[in-house]
Parts: C-alpha cells; sequence; structure tokens
C-alpha cells in the first residue's frame, strides 16, 4: 500500500479514516501495490483564495475542488458550504465519491469541491458572488464542465447555487451546446429533473428495506424480516434525513427517535414527521415539541435510544469508540458520509451489527445525477418521447381485452392501467432498481468469502476491483 498516503494522514483525518477502509479491503483484492495506490490517491487538489467585496471592505474566501479519480470522465462531486470544510475533509468525500459510484455502475470518477463559509452570515447576493467567482475559478484551471468535472449540491448548497453555476458556466462558454451538463441539483426550469430532491432520502429508504427484508440476515439479528413495525433513530433533519424519515415511514418503519445539532428527541410509540418539522420551523428546535416522551440537549444521547435502525444523516465522525458501546441499534445506515469512524466500525460488526456503508447508502444523490446529466446531454426530458405513445398502446390493448372478454373497467382502473410513465416514475424506477441491484452484488461479495467482515469491506472490494478494470482496460497495467 501507498504508506506515503497513510504517513501524511493522522488517525484522526477523514481521508485516513477512508484510506484505513481501503487498505483494508485491499487485502481481499489480487491487484498489484501500484494500481493500489493509484486508485487510493486523489489525482488533483486545487486549493485557492479569492477576495469578495463586503461593505465597504474586502474579505478572502478559501475554497477547494479535489478531483480524486480519472478513471472515468467526467468526475462527480458536491460542492460543500461549511465554515468547518478543509482539505483532507474535501479529499475524503471526493474519495468515497470515487467508490459510490462504482458501487452502484454510475460511469463518473469521483470528485468534490468545497467553500469554507457558513452560508447563514452571507446574504443572499454576497452568496451569489461568491458561487459565481468559485465557478469562475474553476473554469480558468479547467476543473468544471460537462465532460470534465460536473459538481452537485452538498451541504450548505442547492438548487440555488446550481443554477448560478451554470449559469456563469453558461456566459462564459457561449455556444456550448451541452453548457447546462456542467452541473447538476439544477432547478427544474433550468433543465434539472424531477425527483433529484428526494433522491439520497429515497435511496436510503430503499437501502434500508432492501437490507431487513433478507430473513437469513435478519434472523442473525434476532429481527422479523421487512420494516414494518421497525423502530429507527434519524439524526439529521435537513434534505437527506426529512426524506429518508418520510419514506421509511412510507415503507411500515416506525421513526421513534430524531436528533438534530440542538438536541433530540424520542417516543416509543413514533413521532410525526410534519408534526416535528412545523414545531422546528416554528420555534427553531425541535426541543420542547409536545408529542416527545423524553428529549436530550446533548444529542449524541438521541442516538443511544433503544431502536433497531440507526440511521446517521447528519456529518462525519458521529459514532465513535467514545459512544459506541451506548448504541443499542442493530443496523447502522449510514445516510452521511462517513458517520462511523474505523474503530467504532469494527466494534459494532465484531458486535454483530449490520452497517449499510455510506458510499453506498447515500448513493441515490449521484444516481440520479447521473439521469439528469444525460437528459442535459441528451437535451431532452425523460418520458417525453414514448408517453403518449405508451399510454394509446395500453388503451387499445384495454378496448380489445374489455371485447373479447366482455368485462368493463372502471374509470379509475382504465386510468391506472392506460397511465404513460412520467419523468419523476421513470426516474424512481431507476433509483430503485439501482439500489436494489447494488445491495445485492455488495452482498454477494461478502457471501462468496466468509473472511470479508461487512458489508463496507464488500463494498471498497467491489468497487476496488471495477476501478482497477477502468485503469486496465486503459493499457496503463496489464
Amino acid at each position: 500500500m501507498a504508506k506515503s498516503i497513510d504517513a501524511a494522514h493522522s488517525e484522526t483525518s477523514f481521508f485516513g479514516d477512508v484510506c484505513q477502509f481501503f487498505d483494508h479491503a485491499a487485502q481481499f483484492t489480487s491487484h498489484p501495490e501500484g494500481l493500489l495506490d493509484q486508485i487510493k490517491s486523489c489525482n488533483s487538489v486545487y486549493r485557492f483564495r479569492f477576495p469578495i467585496r463586503r461593505g465597504n471592505g474586502f474579505e478572502v474566501i478559501d475554497a477547494w475542488r479535489v478531483e480524486h479519480s480519472h478513471h472515468k470522465s467526467p468526475t462527480k462531486g458536491g460542492i460543500r458550504y461549511s465554515e468547518m470544510v478543509n482539505e483532507d475533509e474535501v479529499m475524503a468525500l471526493a474519495a468515497l465519491m470515487t467508490y459510490k459510484c462504482a458501487i452502484v455502475n454510475v460511469p463518473f470518477g469521483g470528485a468534490k469541491g468545497g467553500i469554507k463559509i457558513n452560508s447563514k452570515d452571507y446574504t443572499i447576493s454576497e452568496l451569489e458572488n461568491i458561487t459565481r467567482r468559485y465557478t469562475v475559478e474553476l473554469i480558468k484551471k479547467n476543473f468544471i464542465g460537462p465532460a470534465i468535472d460536473v459538481p452537485a449540491p452538498d451541504y450548505g448548497s442547492g438548487e440555488r447555487e446550481m443554477s448560478w453555476i451554470a449559469d456563469t458556466y453558461q456566459t462564459m462558454n457561449p455556444g456550448q451546446l451541452d453548457a447546462l451538463g456542467c452541473v447538476t441539483g439544477k432547478p427544474i426550469a433550468l433543465h434539472g429533473i424531477a425527483g433529484r430532491k428526494e433522491a439520497t432520502g429515497r435511496g436510503v429508504a430503499i437501502a434500508v428495506r432492501e437490507c431487513v427484508d433478507i430473513a437469513e440476515d435478519m434472523k442473525k439479528l434476532g429481527l422479523t424480516p421487512g420494516l414494518s413495525g421497525k423502530r429507527v433513530i434519524v439524526q439529521g433533519l435537513g434534505n437527506v434525513g426529512y426524506h429518508t424519515i418520510k419514506f421509511l415511514t412510507e415503507f411500515g418503519a416506525t421513526v421513534v427517535g430524531i436528533c438534530e445539532y440542538e438536541g433530540a428527541i424520542y417516543n416509543s410509540n413514533g413521532l410525526s414527521l410534519d408534526e416535528v418539522f412545523n414545531h422546528r420551523k416554528s420555534t427553531g428546535s425541535i426541543l420542547g415539541f409536545s408529542g416527545a416522551q423524553k428529549e436530550f440537549k446533548n444529542t449524541a444521547e438521541g442516538l443511544e435510544q433503544d431502536c433497531d435502525i440507526l440511521v446517521p444523516a447528519a456529518l462525519e465522525n458521529q459514532i465513535t469508540m467514545n459512544n459506541v458501546a451506548n448504541i443499542k441499534a442493530k443496523i447502522i445506515a449510514e445516510a452521511a458520509n462517513g458517520p462511523t469512524t474505523p474503530d467504532a466500525a469494527a466494534f459494532l460488526i465484531k458486535r454483530g451489527c449490520i452497517l449499510i456503508p455510506d458510499m453506498y447508502c447515500n448513493a441515490g444523490g449521484v444516481t440520479v445525477s447521473y439521469f439528469e446529466w444525460l437528459k442535459n446531454l441528451s437535451h431532452v426530458a425523460f418520458g417525453r418521447m414514448d408517453k403518449r405513445y405508451e399510454e394509446n398502446a395500453n388503451l387499445n390493448l384495454v378496448n380489445v381485452v374489455e371485447k373479447i372478454t366482455g368485462v368493463s373497467l372502471d374509470s379509475a382502473q382504465r386510468s391506472m392501467i392506460i397511465k404513460g410513465a412520467s419523468e419523476l416514475e421513470l426516474v424512481n424506477s431507476g433509483l430503485e432498481d439501482t439500489m436494489i441491484r447494488s445491495y445485492h452484488e455488495i452482498r454477494d461479495v461478502q457471501m462468496n468469502n466468509p473472511k470479508i467482515d461487512g458489508l463496507r469491506t464488500a463494498a471498497f472490494v467491489s468497487s476496488i476491483d471495477k476501478v482497477a478494470v477502468s485503469y486496465m482496460n486503459m493499457g496503463i497495467w496489464p
């Protein structure tokens, strides 16, 4: 393995954690050390600073863009707006993007960006200025483009910021036909795609559902198959956490705990997402919610309450050796990136827990971003070409069946059968198929090698093998 990388990052390094997971999985592969070093390393790390005008003065902004792997083009990854962002974090997230795309068979290399600001401290005009200036810096160094590097939203950013990036790129590349493919997560009006906002949370819920549907695995945990009656605690009520709760509830689970940075609430009988969300919207906190049996000012205590499934959907390093012994959940679904440290993950697996790894569990976002990118390159919405044809064909079929059988369908039945698929339905279908196939692909790797300790290691083995094949097909390695 590449000792230079490991030596450059301490035990508390996020990128060091990712490399540690990588090295552990690499022993179950047969690839040469040089190739493994290439796969693990970040290919391009661009750190830059730029000034913006604030009031009567100026402020200098720190920013990064990291392209971890060019085994596929373009590279892909979000832009994080956070005052806690740093180079190590961006490198780690870029590496996870490489492995994530490989796991769900999305043909991108991994990348990530970061702007060191707290969005709440800036006006909308200042945020627009920062975002556009960041985009210009990427353009100058050829770190953005539909065939080069395609950013997306991440913590602290969303559709608004992506629309500014798209507009800036288009302005500086007049006449480029595929310019809108330079970024995903855009508003629908700017050729975004239906279902992108909720994609990560929906993907997490599908991953959890697929996990608990396997009777053999649930028997080992002392649980019954299926989500019905499963008690879930979710950390984070942002976009990912909100939609994770929404879809898990729709699938039959009972969300008993919700944690946020201001504290946590718990009710063994279940919590209403809409009621909690509206309470926080009106008061600024989930604390004080009337439907809670317990509340905790220390959010870490919320993770330690009784449940079957724990979904950390906030930031990294939430489950560590300091609190892992108090975690009662039998299944950990990592909706956030890097929420579990390597030693804590090893502790959980040794205890018999199932840990659904982040680079698979939260891959719904990049999967639907891939669909948006394809839509931008094809310049046509999904379903536009064949929706009416499909409906007419179904209508003709229904008419023939009714004529032959003499059975007449009512209007509701006819509408359900005849209806052609909308873009949202096609996107959700593609996402569900991707998450289901990928889960079983990872699980098969684990089942075929008894020495592999858990789904995370299996996911790394799978992704390492796929990236290695891409490099070998380039003719770099025999």
